[in-house]
């Protein structure tokens, strides 16, 4: 279990080195002590560390690169599943889902189309009642591990769809993570399309996928026929595609207590009892989604470029895994985000946690000036090292 705790100290240390000066490495680190204080409001104001200016700038300004960040956490989870892989005969689950960052503010800079280079699409839009930032995001499951490896935004009409871009998600999951193992990947309703269909089966891969009601057959049938006249496991084919899936349905339960009629479709013959298993189990990925919003800030972003926007999210995202690799690496797990998110700091990241002792003991001095006590705090001599205490 030590592996798992090097693989997180490791990390976080090789993030440091990507940064290329003192200033911007204390504005990493306070970013993540943010995002690791799981409460869910990451607002760059709570940081005891730097100020907010100061963290936009990071974010939105400085010159540090996003993309060899993305590149060495890659790497680092990577050589952590290396060491940790499942027996071959579990298979690497793939979820593929959409989900709203919504918000209510102002984002001119992301909201409307400008002749600006650096903002050339619209990123706040509206779908399906929500306004906010809509991410497609695929989702990792290697047997103990949850790993969010990749995700797009959807740019609205005119640009492409979740389909499509879920498409493009598939071909970034690394050929030597899934080299002789089951691939089976699992989305909801808004990936069931020819497209996506195709773009899985080429690959080998195992789809299990929801299906609208009132989609074709190649004799003319809907799926919704199938319901009184069949058995759930029948293999059936679609309209535009010419190989076979099979077919189940189950009731979904609604928050209104009523019922409603789901099916789901696989590349590969599952029994209907096991398929409509499968289909319930992409309900995992919205548990992330609900983690990495409500524990994670992921939607507290009030950035105002897309720049800003986007390493926000990236950071965001690598918080919750350093919490989910120091929850593994605990015995027992603590199976809490708020006291794995705790954890994490401490071990990772013990710098932060003494400014917040330091700001909390000065905020009690006048509570210990009523007992006869005087505290005098006193900055240390080498500034890189206090890095800026707000205190």
């Amino acid at each position: 279990m030590e592996t798992i705790l090097q693989h997180a100290q490791a990390l976080v240390y090789s993030l440091l080195c990507l940064m290329p000066s003192a200033d911007q490495k204390a504005s990493l680190k306070a970013l993540l002590g943010l995002f690791l204080d799981a409460q869910g409001h990451a607002l760059p104001a709570h940081t005891c560390v730097k100020s907010p200016s100061a963290l936009s700038r990071f974010l939105n300004h400085y010159r540090w690169s996003t993309r060899q960040v993305i590149r060495t956490t890659r790497q680092a989870i990577l050589q952590q599943i290396a060491t940790h892989l499942p027996h071959a005969k579990i298979p690497i689950r793939i979820l593929i889902d959409l989900t709203t960052l919504e918000k209510s503010g102002k984002f001119r800079q992301l909201s409307t189309p400008t002749s600006d280079p650096d903002h050339p699409d619209p990123w706040v839009r509206f779908l399906n009642g929500k306004r906010g930032l809509h991410l497609v995001v695929l989702y990792l499951v290697v047997g103990e591990w949850r790993v969010p490896w990749s995700f797009r935004v959807w740019r609205g009409k005119g640009y492409a769809s979740p389909a499509q871009l879920g498409c493009k998600l598939l071909a970034t999951v690394p050929q030597s993570l899934l080299k002789g193992r089951v691939v089976l990947v699992q989305a909801d309703t808004e990936f069931g399309t020819v497209e996506f269909l195709n773009a899985v089966r080429q690959r080998s891969w195992r789809l299990v996928v929801g299906l609208r009601s009132n989609r074709t057959l190649q004799d003319g049938r809907c799926l919704k026929d199938l319901y009184r006249h069949a058995k759930r496991g029948l293999q059936v084919v679609l309209k535009d595609i010419d190989y076979p899936l099979t077919v189940s349905w189950f009731w979904l339960k609604r928050a209104d207590n009523k019922r409603e009629l789901r099916f789901v479709a696989s590349t590969y013959p599952y029994s209907g009892a096991y398929l409509v298993q499968l289909g319930r189990e992409r309900w995992a990925i919205e548990g992330f989604f609900k983690t990495a919003k409500h524990q994670f800030g992921l939607h507290c972003f009030g950035q105002s470029t897309q720049l800003g926007v986007y390493r926000w999210l990236i950071l965001s995202l690598i918080a919750y895994l350093l919490a989910h690799w120091i929850d593994q690496w605990s015995l027992p797990s603590v199976l809490d985000w708020k006291i794995a998110s705790r954890l994490a700091v401490e071990t990772l990241l013990p710098s932060i946690v003494w400014f917040q002792l330091l700001k909390q003991i000065r905020r009690s001095t006048d509570i210990a000036a009523q007992y006869g006590f005087e505290i005098t705090l006193k900055s240390l001599p080498d500034p890189a090292y206090w890095e800026r205490c707000k205190i």
